[in-house]
C-alpha cells in the first residue's frame, strides 16, 4: 500500500488561499476555523498546525499582501527616472493598490478590543514596507540634488500620513476626484522640498 505524500507547503498555501477568500466574504468574526478547514479540505488540526490560530493566519495573509505590494512597486519604480516622477507614480500606485479585499478585515481586527495586542502591533507594523519605499524616493531626490530635505524620517512620515489620510476616502469618494487629490497632494508636498 502506497502512503499518500503530504506536501506541507502546498497545504499551507491552500489553507491561506481559502481563508483569504472566506475573510473577504464574511469578515474576521464571521469566519471560523471550521469554515476554513471545510473550505480547504483539511482538518482543523492542519489549520492550527500551520497557523496556530485565526489571528496568526490573518497576519500571515496581510504580510503576504504587503510583500506583494512591495514587489509590484519595485518592478514599476524603474519606469520613472526622477524622484519627482516616482513620487507622482507612488501616489497613484498607493491609490490603486490600497483597496484590497482584506483591508476591511484588517481594520475590523485592529479596532476589536479582544484582538491580541501583538496582532494589532504586527498589523500596524506592515506600514514599514510603504514607508521604506517613500524614504527611498526621498533619498534618491536628495542624492540627485532634486530635493532639499533636512529630516528624511520626518518627511517620510508626513508623506505617508498624508497619503494614508487620503486612502480613508477610497470607499466613499469618486475615483477620478480622489486621483486628482492624490496628484495635488504630491504637488503641494513637492513645494516644500524641491530645490529651486
Amino acid at each position: 500500500m502506497m502512503k499518500r505524500h503530504y506536501d506541507s507547503d502546498l497545504t499551507r498555501k491552500i489553507i491561506a488561499e481559502k481563508a483569504a477568500r472566506l475573510f473577504s466574504q464574511k469578515g474576521f468574526a464571521g469566519t471560523s476555523v471550521s469554515d476554513i478547514s471545510k473550505e480547504a479540505g483539511f482538518s482543523k488540526g492542519h489549520v492550527y498546525y500551520h497557523f496556530e490560530n485565526k489571528e496568526k493566519l490573518f497576519v500571515y495573509l496581510a504580510q503576504e499582501g504587503m510583500r506583494e505590494w512591495g514587489e509590484k512597486w519595485t518592478a514599476l519604480s524603474p519606469n520613472y527616472p526622477s524622484a519627482t516622477e516616482k513620487l507622482y507614480a507612488m501616489a497613484k500606485f498607493v491609490l490603486n493598490n490600497y483597496k484590497t479585499p482584506l483591508l476591511k478585515v484588517g481594520q475590523e481586527l485592529a479596532v476589536n478590543p479582544s484582538t491580541n495586542p501583538e496582532t494589532v502591533k504586527q498589523l500596524y507594523g506592515l506600514a514599514i514596507i510603504p514607508m521604506q519605499a517613500y524614504a527611498a524616493i526621498f533619498q534618491l531626490g536628495m542624492d540627485t540634488c532634486e530635493f532639499k530635505i533636512d529630516d528624511l524620517e520626518s518627511t517620510t512620515f508626513l508623506f505617508g500620513t498624508w497619503l494614508g489620510a487620503l486612502c480613508q476616502h477610497i470607499f466613499t469618494m469618486d475615483y477620478d476626484k480622489l486621483l486628482l487629490m492624490f496628484h495635488q497632494s504630491v504637488t503641494i508636498f513637492l513645494g516644500g522640498i524641491l530645490k529651486n
